[in-house]
């Protein structure tokens, strides 16, 4: 079965160019203004978006990530919540691939069949679940395939040849290449090493291979882009969320504009590839 996120990677293979992909936090810095955030992406540029499920407990995130997550709880953010979101998007947008990232533990308290059930009837494509190893398949990634979601496997620097085929053996959609070792927004993506690293799991899958962590600005993108199938952003965009927003952390009238600029201006970069790498 084709999903969005398939069918969107080979409209992208046939044009000759790498995805954007913008990651946000559900909820951040409140539901109304997080939809609209999320609404303004495709329009900016966004060819897949990354949705991440607030949790109290984000192990694999930085600062400014784990910020998004808090301000997105207390202003009210629950998984119930993330998913009417999507749903709400979905009534606009048909065609966009939309990827639900965070931590098993909201899901297995919401229960899976009911989350696997729901999920699929609001819109998500696929599931990047960062706490969930291989040995762990049963869990949710067999049955999110047999729901008909993707489940996205993440590949690190130290994941070496000896694991990837365990990593990648029920990974569908794509694999997202963690360029840096470490917490996201920790550092800055080294298109060289991630050039190397790409070209390891390509032997290994038939699957894209996006990469992310460390990526912030249109250059970075750019040079990214000429080297794997996408460039995943999301730390430079929750940062420029933040910087919008009012003393008290809520939103203002530049909160959407702010983030959608930005991600204008990285997916011009991830489009100059095209262009370089010919």
């Amino acid at each position: 079965m084709t999903t969005r996120i398939d069918a969107r990677f080979a409209q992208l293979k046939r044009e000759g160019r790498s995805a954007f992909v913008t990651f946000l936090m559900a909820g951040d810095p409140d539901p109304e203004t997080s939809l609209a955030i999320v609404k303004a992406l495709p329009q900016a540029g966004a060819d897949m978006i990354e949705i991440g499920m607030p949790f109290t407990d984000p192990m694999a995130d930085g600062p400014s990530i784990q910020a998004a997550g808090l301000r997105a709880l207390k202003g009210g953010m629950t998984l119930r919540k993330t998913l009417a979101m999507v749903g709400e998007f979905r009534k606009g947008d048909n065609t966009t691939p939309l990827v639900l990232m965070g931590y098993y533990n909201p899901i297995y308290v919401y229960g899976v069949d009911r989350f696997l059930a729901d999920a699929k009837a609001a819109g998500v494509d696929g599931l990047i679940i960062v706490d969930l190893p291989p040995e762990e398949d049963t869990e949710l990634c067999l049955p999110a395939m047999q729901a008909g979601l993707n489940f996205i496997r993440l590949a690190t620097p130290t994941t070496d040849d000896k694991r990837l085929p365990a990593v990648l053996a029920n990974t569908s959609g794509f694999v997202y290449y963690v360029a840096i070792t470490g917490i996201t927004g920790a550092a800055a993506a080294e298109s060289g090493a991630v050039g190397e690293a790409v070209a390891r799991i390509k032997r290994h899958t038939k699957l894209p291979v996006c990469a992310g962590f460390g990526i912030r600005t249109p250059d970075a993108a750019r040079a990214i882009a000429e080297r794997a199938d996408g460039a995943v952003v999301g730390t430079a965009l929750v940062d420029a969320l933040r910087g919008s927003l009012d003393a008290d952390g809520r939103a203002t009238s530049r909160t959407v504009t702010a983030v959608a600029d930005l991600a204008a201006s990285l997916a011009q970069g991830v489009r100059g590839a095209k262009l370089a790498a010919e």
